[in-house]
This record gives structure tokens, C-alpha cells and sequence, in this order.
């Protein structure tokens, strides 16, 4: 059962992600759903200026949508 969780997660990614941090943010929020940017911070070992900028481009693609501060997946 473990085995099959990554290989699930990894053919969910758009072939369209190129950057590595784009590609570590989107499967978080496949993995975990929504989160704020502090959520995301904190578990990623990001900076917030870093995801931001990731989020906007995730947000201009289409594949993620922000409601107040909380950020899903489309």
C-alpha cells in the first residue's frame, strides 16, 4: 500500500510543473488539501516571499485558487 501512494501522487502532477519548488508545493496541497502559506512554510521549510511567488504562478496556470489566505488546489 505504501508503494502505491508515491507513484499516485507523482502521475498527478502536470506535465506542464517545471520548477522543482512548484512541483513540491502542488503535491503538498495533493497530499494535505488546503493550507495557508504559514502551513505551507512551516512543512516545506519554505520562506513565505518564495511561496508566494509560487502560488501566483500556480494561480495564473490554473491548478491552484485562493480563498482568503487558504490556497487548494483546482
Amino acid at each position: 500500500m505504501m508503494k502505491t501512494e508515491p507513484a499516485r501522487a507523482a502521475s498527478a502532477l502536470p506535465t506542464d510543473l517545471q520548477s522543482p519548488r512548484a512541483k513540491l508545493v502542488y503535491l503538498y496541497l495533493t497530499t494535505n488539501g488546503d493550507a495557508t502559506i504559514s502551513e505551507m512554510g512551516d512543512s516545506l521549510g519554505m520562506k513565505k516571499l518564495s511561496l508566494y511567488s509560487i502560488l501566483k504562478t500556480l494561480r495564473q496556470e490554473g491548478m491552484v485558487d485562493c480563498e482568503g489566505d487558504t490556497y487548494a488546489l483546482n
